[in-house]
């Protein structure tokens, strides 16, 4: 009896030690390995430093179209087409209005005609003047005779060109009834209504061409010298920063004010720039050492902008930062830097850093 019992005990003292180092292996394999932070190298770390730039002036400024202006009839008669309407986008040389053209066409056949006859005159002229200059070589008619078929023939020849240059002058009074754009632009104003009778010199409609714009701004009397010597300005407009192609100075003072009207040339096809808008115009007068970042390196979380700082041990740690122009793709930082300060070019990554640092940390 006492046996059965020793038995079943060693039973189940080794059944329990099976499931103890059971337990212990499942908790080995399920139980959490520590989480590495990824290197800092993987972070692209910039050292920050002073980088001299630009020292600018600013002032507003107007947008203005280089084209612009106001097409005009140059025939007379009556509107019969309006293709085009305030904000369309025409394209160069498109027909933008188109008048009734009976008159005109009339004239273009008579004109035709007309060359017609005279070519016809000519000929018969020019034959006439061949028959008495053989005649004459043969001593049959007196010189009067050729002298007179000679003048009969330049007659003809004249009338000849008359009556082109009449039939190039009514092709141009038909081409006038087909009112085309001289540049591709936008439709500002329409002035006419179909229906309505024009004559030459009747303005029907205005438009501007965005291709080519510029910046007209008044500049003082103090600062005329320093433009003049270094001709570079920008614009800016929405935080972009635009720079001029070309800076010309008027050569005179604008009475009583003293100031001289500046014009700045834009890049062509300049996007999101539309005449008639207010912008800042910055004079480059010099330079000036500024701190200068990557725009990828900035972190904006709502108002607040800041960058990822590396310590001595490449941890990094958020700080925020100031800001000011941008230059290209990098940003001026006007406070929370010091020359020599290394900063993550990857925020993500520095973020990630941090989290994982922090886990790391808890345990």
């Amino acid at each position: 009896m006492s046996g059965a019992r020793l038995h079943t005990g060693l039973r189940l003292t080794r059944g329990a030690a099976a499931t103890a180092l059971a337990l212990a292996v499942l908790g080995a394999c399920h139980r959490p390995s520590p989480v590495r932070p990824p290197a800092a190298a993987a972070l692209g770390a910039l050292t920050v430093r002073a980088v001299a730039t630009p020292t600018e002036r600013r002032l507003d400024g107007v947008i203005q179209a280089v084209n612009q202006g106001t097409v005009a009839a140059q025939t007379s008669g009556r509107v019969a087409a309006i293709y085009y309407d305030v904000n369309d986008f025409v394209p160069a040389g498109a027909v933008i209005l188109r008048l009734r053209a009976t008159e005109q066409r009339s004239g273009l056949l008579q004109a035709q005609a007309t060359l017609s006859a005279a070519r016809a005159r000519a000929d018969e002229a020019q034959q006439r003047y061949a028959r008495i200059a053989d005649m004459y070589t043969r001593r049959v008619v007196p010189k009067a005779s050729l002298d007179e078929a000679t003048a009969a023939r330049d007659t003809a020849a004249a009338q000849v060109e008359a009556a082109r240059a009449a039939l190039e002058s009514a092709r141009e009074g038909v081409a006038y009834t087909e009112v085309r754009a001289p540049y591709a632009g936008v439709v500002t104003k329409r002035l006419v209504e179909v229906g309505e009778t024009v004559a030459p010199g009747t303005p029907l409609m205005s438009g501007l061409s965005l291709q080519y714009l510029r910046v007209e701004v008044d500049i003082p009397q103090s600062m005329v010298e320093q433009v003049r010597r270094l001709r570079k300005a920008a614009i800016y407009v929405e935080g972009r920063r635009v720079e001029a192609k070309r800076v010309t100075v008027f050569p005179e003072a604008s009475a009583p004010s003293s100031t001289f009207r500046t014009r700045l040339d834009l890049p062509e096809n300049a996007t999101d720039l539309y005449p008639g808008m207010f912008v800042k115009v910055g004079f480059v007068t010099g330079e000036a050492p500024r701190l200068l970042v990557p725009e990828r390196a900035l972190v904006r979380r709502s108002e607040v902008t800041a960058v990822y700082v590396l310590s001595p041990g490449e941890a990094p740690s958020m700080r925020q930062v100031r800001i000011g122009d941008r230059f290209g793709d990098q940003v001026e930082v006007l406070a929370g830097l010091e020359p020599g300060e290394r900063i993550a070019l990857d925020p993500l990554a520095a973020l990630s850093q941090l989290v994982a640092s922090a886990r790391s940390a808890a345990r």
